[in-house]
């Protein structure tokens, strides 16, 4: 059964990249429970080591701790708050929307992102979307000396409020920070699952930081680990939706195999394993291309090489306030990771890499 208490929890709670110290504290919370040791790089990403097998392979798990959000970069004379995306953002998801500036204090600041009224608008204005360079968030302050009262100051981070609400019928829930705060807790539901079971490898699973930046989290993670395989279990953007032809993933489908991305293509034998392991347990699934890159697009390229693989599941409007998965497609992640662990010794691992 999963956890829905942990994911509230882990999508609730404020990672921005490089801002990634309150997920990291529930992490470690939980890996603790479950790991024989946990570690950490330099750059903050954690991960609980559990082993079951000393001679097998070591198998990486990971999300990552961060979700797409804002810097504070400007305060305007007025007080108004001008500020930087932190990953990538499609400016017209922006307008109006309920943010929060976390202090160094530890304060946060709910304020909205401002949008000037048709009234107050031009004719041709209304027709041209606004650029973030200018937009601005009201936090209601009557000048600049009043925000610096209440303790924002120059690279704060800003994240999107976005509620953890069950939907109608229950079968669904939208949230902020699906990406990737899902992968987070499928690692550590991971370690949970394995719990006095048996697994021919030594695992690593928990979650890097700075994904949404350049997948930069991975890179110093992979040099602490040095696995021998490696899963970036990461959400997708889902292809059902009004509006997209010919789109990849379907919410309410299965767990998410990807086939190609900008960043990674995987070695053939390793689709070879994850469609043996998911029709062989008889879990649902489907193949996925995406523009967009996973941590696996960075640990393949690691150390003499890493096979590796991005599997997860879909989530309608990633990278905005609000997002949308299936708990359908979240328990087919979690038998399906559980699965590809329990599977991978020393001759699956020689399979893979063609030796």
């Amino acid at each position: 059964m999963i956890n829905w208490l942990l994911f509230e929890q882990l999508t609730q709670a404020a990672g921005a990249p490089g801002f990634e110290g309150e997920v990291r504290k529930i992490m470690h919370t939980h890996l603790q429970k479950y790991a024989d040791e946990v570690v950490r790089d330099r750059l903050g990403g954690i991960f609980g080591k559990k082993v079951g097998d000393k001679s097998g392979p070591t198998v990486w798990v990971a999300g990552h701790m961060d979700e797409v959000a804002f810097m504070v970069t400007q305060i305007t004379d007025q007080g108004f708050i001008r500020f930087q995306p932190l990953g990538g953002w499609w400016s017209q998801t922006l307008l109006s929307q309920r943010v929060h500036i976390y202090t160094e204090e530890g304060k946060r600041i709910p304020g909205v992102i401002g949008s000037i009224p048709p009234h107050l608008l031009p004719l041709e204005k209304r027709k041209k979307p606004l650029e973030i360079k200018e937009m601005f968030i009201d936090i209601g302050a009557d000048g600049k000396e009043q925000v610096a009262e209440w303790g924002v100051r120059l690279g704060d981070s800003i994240i999107p409020d976005g509620p953890f609400t069950e939907m109608e019928g229950g079968k669904r829930i939208m949230s902020k920070a699906w990406d990737n705060r899902m992968g987070c807790g499928i690692a550590i539901e991971l370690l949970n699952t394995l719990q006095g079971e048996t697994h021919p490898n030594v695992l690593y699973a928990g979650a890097t930081v700075q994904e949404e930046v350049g997948l930069r989290g991975a890179a110093t993670a992979a040099n602490l680990i040095d696995p021998d395989v490696f899963f970036a279990v990461d959400a997708g953007p889902a292809g059902d939706t009004p509006g997209v032809k010919n789109g990849f993933g379907k919410m309410g489908k299965g767990v998410l195999i990807r086939l190609f991305d900008r960043s990674m293509v995987p070695l053939p034998s390793m689709r070879d394993f994850l469609l043996d392991v998911a029709e062989s347990e008889q879990i649902p699934y489907q193949f996925f291309v995406s523009q967009g890159g996973t941590d696996a697009g960075r640990v393949h390229m690691a150390n003499n090489g890493v096979p590796s693989a991005a599997v997860g599941l879909c989530s309608r409007y990633i990278h905005s306030h609000t997002s949308i998965i299936d708990k359908e497609d979240l328990e087919a992640v979690k038998a399906f990771i559980v699965a590809v662990v329990k599977r991978l010794d020393r001759t699956a691992l020689q399979t893979i890499i063609g030796q």
